[in-house]
């Protein structure tokens, strides 16, 4: 297929626009690790005002642990709900929708200090979890969507780019000497309306899914007036042809709910792939990382933690990158295999440091090489691949219930890292990262056993790799069963 195969300024507008949801995920993400301590403050003095003594050690740690991770909850509750969007509203429409969230959140973090209210705090960390949990879903659906077969992993990684840009900027603008002090703070959490209104300006310029179009609502001219913009060419009849194709198997399949996702053993498979894929991501220990990253570089006694916790930002950006540009060369299975291998080398290399740290002081160094490697091997395939290849493994009908099941755990999994990450650190002491090491090395086993690569493989030629495995099973199954089966898995 030779048409489409270029970069054109509408698709790139398109995918950029969609990304800035992944920028706000990965700010709101990192935003509440810098001013810590000042925020931890504010939720003193407020108690302080309404009850007249302080708050108690024990009931600060439960409250800013709250704050941290009731942003997950939203995620939980967000990622759950993709499937009631997308096929409603569209894909793009869904995503321009949903700024509505970000406006509130904004509003409710920004104004928490003049308030005198940590709910309200709480309150809007948990309605920009719901807007990240929806965009963890819309963004890579999208983004899959609109790119050509060729260039879909490269483009499916800038929904993982936007994150770690997101985490970045947070980082900086987290500083003490920009935003991240006592005065300043509640604009620190409230800059989430900027990109909000960056979207919604953008969005009506760009197209909806073609594959929306087509398949769900079945407008032809629709669809191709967005393939041609897309593409930037008036032949897009072999784009076309392979979204018919997939139209007619839908025609086989209806419409899948979550329960029918899990009933169905046409599909185990494929979900379970999903499911581990997202766990590989969240359970690495990264978020670990990312949540308390100054806190882990003070306790190696390293002189400026803030600023070694925005070099570990700089290098997450870096290898997001590299990752862009060698995913259609060296596939998705390598790079995640790889990057799981040398997280789980890393993590082995932090606990080192961090048990030596008392007898050898040139150990904090060891300590910052080893958390700039664990973030970047994450980036080289933990971070990035999870996101798209969930898309990549389903049809058209199964999708949307699939990214929510998806969503759904790998959220679930960042609220148990971001709550009980603190406790555990505190029963572990320095060898807490023996426990990510152990799970990645299992991640790695699954993953080299298991998962397919999809690597310039079409939907289609994606699908009958499952075919076979579930043919293999074929006494299990009735015929018609299985014939539907070229509906159900490919994608």
């Amino acid at each position: 297929m030779d048409t489409g195969k270029q970069i054109t300024f509408p698709l790139l507008m398109s995918v950029g626009a969609a990304v800035i949801g992944s920028l706000q995920f990965g700010y709101n993400t990192g935003v509440i690790n810098a001013p810590q301590k000042v925020i931890e403050n504010f939720i003193n003095e407020t108690y302080f005002e309404r009850f007249q003594e302080p708050i108690s050690k024990t009931g600060l740690v439960a409250l800013w642990s709250l704050a941290v991770s009731i942003f997950s909850v939203g995620g939980i509750f967000g990622s759950f709900s993709v499937g009631l969007f997308v096929n409603r509203f569209g894909r793009r429409g869904s995503m321009l929708m949903i700024n509505v969230l970000a406006f509130i959140a904004a509003i409710l973090m920004g104004f928490s200090k003049m308030a005198s209210s940590w709910e309200m705090l709480i309150a809007g960390r948990f309605v920009v979890g719901l807007y990240s949990g929806l965009t963890t879903g819309f963004v890579p659906m999208y983004v899959g969507e609109v790119s050509p077969t060729n260039l879909r992993g490269a483009l499916g990684t800038l929904h993982q780019l936007g994150i770690v840009v997101g985490i970045l900027m947070a980082q900086v603008f987290g500083l003490e000497s920009l935003m991240g002090n006592s005065e300043l703070w509640p604009l620190l959490l409230g800059f989430t309306f900027i990109p909000a209104v960056a979207q919604c300006i953008l969005f009506p310029l760009c197209p909806e899914s073609p594959r929306y179009l087509l398949i769900n609502k079945n407008e032809e001219n629709k669809a191709k007036a967005a393939l041609k913009k897309l593409r930037g060419t008036t032949d897009v009849s072999a784009d076309m042809q392979e979204m018919k194709e997939e139209s007619r198997q839908m025609m086989r399949e209806k419409k899948v709910t979550i329960p029918e996702l899990f009933r169905s053993p046409l599909y185990r498979q494929p979900l379970f792939i999903s499911v581990m894929m997202q766990l590989s991501q969240q359970l690495s220990g990264i978020n670990a990382v990312f949540y308390y990253s100054t806190r882990i570089f003070e306790k190696a006694e390293v002189a400026q933690p803030i600023y070694a916790t925005i070099g570990a930002g700089v290098v997450n950006t870096a290898f997001t990158v590299v990752s862009l540009f060698v995913v259609e060369r060296a596939g998705r299975r390598s790079l995640h295999l790889l990057g799981l291998l040398g997280m789980a080398g890393s993590a082995i290399l932090m606990t080192v440091a961090m048990a030596l740290l008392e007898q050898i002081k040139w150990m904090s160094y060891l300590c910052i090489v080893a958390i700039f490697a664990f973030v970047a091997f994450f980036e080289i395939g933990p971070g990035p691949i999870p996101w798209f290849i969930v898309a990549e493994l389903f049809s058209q009908g199964p999708r949307p219930a699939a990214i929510a099941v998806a969503g759904f755990c790998n959220w679930t999994a960042n609220f148990i890292v971001g709550m009980g990450f603190q406790y555990v650190e505190e029963l572990c002491g320095p060898y807490v990262f023996i426990i990510f090491t152990v799970l990645l090395l299992v991640f790695f086993v699954f993953t080299y056993f298991k998962v397919p690569e999809t690597k310039g493989r079409t939907f289609d030629e994606i699908a009958a790799g499952f075919r076979q495995t579930a043919a293999s099973g074929a006494e299990k199954h009735s015929p018609e069963e299985l014939n539907s089966l070229g509906a159900d898995s490919q994608l």
